[in-house]
């Protein structure tokens, strides 16, 4: 198997990443991404930590094809997603740890976790792709104030290139999520919905902006 794994990268005394490392069949390393979009904010206060990664949006040839991989906070950036379809990409994959603060009342908790999930189904529809998603479940403990926090919403999910789930987890249970993805389906989707095709990219030399006043 072809394995997609989280890990904190030492690339010098101070200076570290949020990487994820692709390891092929036989053991080798295909790749690695270093995730381009930083958090900050309570629970996920990675910029005191992490520098955004310098490799851009290039997927890793595989055994089992080309993959665009991204890394949590990146899940909702659609810049991201496109441009790994734009490089090739078979399957865009999102490995996450993404829960809800003490704060988060059952409504505003059902909310982030519908979000979460559109977002990352928007991606596969936007692009025509398959779009793997594992989250963790569970608590993260905070040792300096010895509390609990976040409670990680689980719900790992494979969609296919029309936004559709083909498998889910959910919300606290272990889980080996396994289904079939049928590769030639992005052929067929791209063909009755082209957006590749009928991108204007003439017309969007403003998406480099911070924003247009």
């Amino acid at each position: 198997m072809v394995i997609v794994a989280s890990l904190f990268e030492r690339r010098a005394p101070g200076l570290y990443h949020n990487t994820a490392a692709v390891l092929e069949k036989d053991g080798s390393l295909a790749g690695i991404y270093r995730k381009m979009h930083i958090p900050d904010d309570p629970g996920f206060y990675e910029k005191f930590y992490f520098t955004p990664g310098d490799l851009g949006f290039h997927p890793i040839q595989t055994s089992v094809g080309k993959l665009g991989v991204l890394v949590c906070w990146d899940q909702w950036y659609p810049e991201g997603a496109r441009l790994m379809a734009l490089a090739g990409a078979d399957l865009l994959l999102y490995p996450t740890a993404i829960g809800w603060v003490e704060e988060d009342d059952k409504a505003e908790q059902g909310r982030q976790r519908d979000a979460w999930i559109t977002i990352q189904r928007a991606h596969a529809v936007a692009n025509g792709l398959p779009v793997l998603v594992c989250n963790r479940i569970g608590f993260e403990k905070d040792s300096e104030r010895d509390r609990q926090r976040p409670q990680l919403l689980g719900s790992s999910f494979v969609a296919g290139p029309q936004g559709e789930i083909l498998a889910q987890a959910d919300t606290s249970s272990p889980t080996v999520l396994v289904t079939d993805v049928d590769m030639g389906r992005s052929e067929t989707v791209r063909r009755i919905w082209p957006y590749l095709r009928d991108r204007r990219i003439d017309a969007y030399s403003d998406l480099t902006k911070r924003f247009r006043d």
